[in-house]
């Protein structure tokens, strides 16, 4: 670990489709060239193809998810979403603790926008996030409506825009494409 030199802080968002799918794009070469890169998973239970490439790619591609599978947020009960936030607190717990103690190169939080955007975490602890990472060390976080307070700490942002989507011709998302 530590060939990093500087780590940077990346923001895919927006719209469109590809933003976890860039972000594994990224953890793939990262494993291939021999970086630690662990991807903390919000608001996803189901079975994906990135969790079975994380299985073939392991140790140097670790994901880990804290939330037991659910429906959609809309669709969960109060007493579900009391559950499911403290099962964010608790992935937002070890993503702190990975960044103390430094365990990877690179820390991936997959659709933590999303978290915000449910208030299941806050801006502020995102922010926590990206001051106490350590200067060698990427964090790239994902999700749509990533705020201008983010997007100004952040080194790099990509937003992933929709102009033409098979969606909208009814067309549901497809395994090994979409998830």
């Amino acid at each position: 670990m530590g060939k990093l030199k500087k780590g940077y802080v990346q923001i895919y968002t927006g719209n469109g489709k590809g933003k976890t799918t860039a972000a594994v794009g990224l953890a793939v070469r990262a494993a291939g060239d021999g970086y630690k890169v662990y991807m903390l998973q919000f608001l996803k239970g189901g079975n994906t193809g990135e969790l079975e490439i994380g299985k073939l790619l392991s140790p140097n591609f670790q994901i880990f998810r804290f939330e037991k599978p659910r429906g959609f947020v809309w669709t969960l009960n109060e007493e579900e979403k009391k559950e499911l936030k403290k099962e964010i607190q608790e992935a937002y717990n070890f993503a702190l603790k990975v960044i103390k103690n430094r365990e990877c190169d690179i820390l991936i939080m997959d659709e933590v926008m999303a978290t915000l955007y449910n208030n299941f975490l806050t801006e502020k602890d995102v922010i926590k996030l990206i001051e106490e990472k350590a200067e060698d060390m990427e964090l790239i976080l994902t999700g749509r409506n990533a705020s201008e307070s983010l997007i100004e700490r952040a080194d790099l942002v990509t937003e992933m825009k929709d102009i033409k989507h098979y969606f909208n011709q009814g067309v549901m998302a497809r395994e090994g494409i979409e998830y």
